[in-house]
């Protein structure tokens, strides 16, 4: 199974202080030690306009600088928001960290729920999802034939012989590619792509599972154009997760603060009924007990390594997703990872990880 972890860049309001420089310095030493303690991806979410989730207004730019800081973990954009986007420097991009990283690239489109991003950047919410498809259509064009001429409602490029989109990737035939899922639309259009799905931190494990059989039986919508994605038929999902020596000690580190950052979600207009419930306008409060097992695997590594395995066994996931806020505190978040990658991680794989701490 594959181990990443979510970064969002997302400042602890009462510790960082306005503007918040700070949590870039405190979120690239996070990634450097995942880096040397064997995670698989840092995934970096793009955000804009608010304080009270990420600051990350390119994850191109962050991924680059973070090149030279890291040696083996991949860089991956989770997620683009496509609609917010041009997508042939989304391909560009892309392809010249996959070259300055040595192959160390991994790209998730998504098209975004929080509208007051699109409005700051002067896009139609309401049409993201057709937004997206028609990006996507260049960036495959560009990922599999270096050119593209295209002219849809809402985006329009031509790359023409003898031009062609330069720099080619590294890895062949292109960085390895998923999407953010929820609908059936998304995981139908993830499906014909070829790309891997990523699933919200917010769904059950229940949801996942539906999700999970969902984006199987879509399998023959691929475009065998496409086939060749690494990541194909990939199903990752995000939870948070926190671990400790004890499930009481976890819980005394965690769960004020995860129920700060829960409660922050359902906030978001319909984005917990669209993840959890396909758009249906159903309550949703949370708990820390309620929670325990399900959208948070909190605990010890015994506890934990059970919640995964009950997690994989329900769903058939290929990968997990470290999801977790910075009201934790630094040194216990920085506990919790190299606990979880010297513990939890050598139980779902056999080669050797977590041997290196932080000094």
């Amino acid at each position: 199974m594959q181990f990443g972890i979510l970064f969002t860049s997302q400042p602890h309001l009462d510790n960082d202080a306005y503007p918040h420089h700070s949590v870039h310095a405190r979120v690239t030493e996070d990634i450097q030690l995942a880096d040397r303690l064997g995670y698989d991806v840092a995934w970096l979410a793009e955000h804009h306009f608010s304080n009270t989730y990420g600051i990350m207004p390119d994850v191109m730019t962050y991924a680059s600088y973070l090149t030279p800081l890291t040696e083996q973990i991949t860089l991956g954009a989770a997620v683009v928001v496509l609609p917010l986007n041009n997508p042939v420097r989304v391909v560009e991009n892309a392809n010249f960290i996959d070259v300055l990283s040595g192959g160390r690239m991994a790209l998730g489109f998504g098209s975004g729920y929080r509208q007051y991003e699109y409005d700051g950047l002067g896009v139609d919410f309401e049409t993201r999802r057709e937004h997206q498809k028609e990006e996507l259509e260049v960036v495959m064009d560009l990922l599999y034939e270096r050119r593209t001429d295209r002219s849809g409602t809402f985006v329009k490029a031509r790359i023409a012989a003898p031009q062609e989109l330069f720099p080619h990737p590294v890895q062949t035939p292109h960085p390895p590619l998923y999407m953010a899922v929820a609908s059936e639309f998304s995981m139908a259009l993830c499906a014909h792509y070829g790309m891997g799905a990523m699933i919200s931190s917010i769904p059950t494990v229940e949801t996942c599972a539906t999700q999970a059989a969902q984006f199987r039986g879509l399998q023959d919508r691929l475009d065998n154009r496409y086939a060749g994605n690494k990541s194909r038929g990939e199903f990752v999902v995000n939870r948070f997760v926190h671990v400790a020596e004890s499930d009481d000690e976890a819980r005394r580190e965690s769960e004020d603060g995860v129920l700060r950052h829960l409660d922050h979600f359902l906030g978001q207009g319909d984005y917990v009924n669209m993840v959890q419930h396909g758009g249906k306008n159903v309550e949703r409060s949370f708990s820390y007990d309620s929670t325990l097992g399900d959208i948070i695997l909190h605990g010890s590594p015994d506890t934990v390594a059970g919640m995964i395995a009950d997690l994989q066994e329900k769903t058939g996931m290929t990968g997990l997703i470290l999801h977790y806020p910075p009201y934790y505190g630094t040194d216990a978040i920085r506990r919790s990872l190299t606990l979880f990658a010297e513990e939890v991680i050598p139980r779902f794989r056999n080669d050797k990880v977590g041997a290196a701490a932080a000094e």
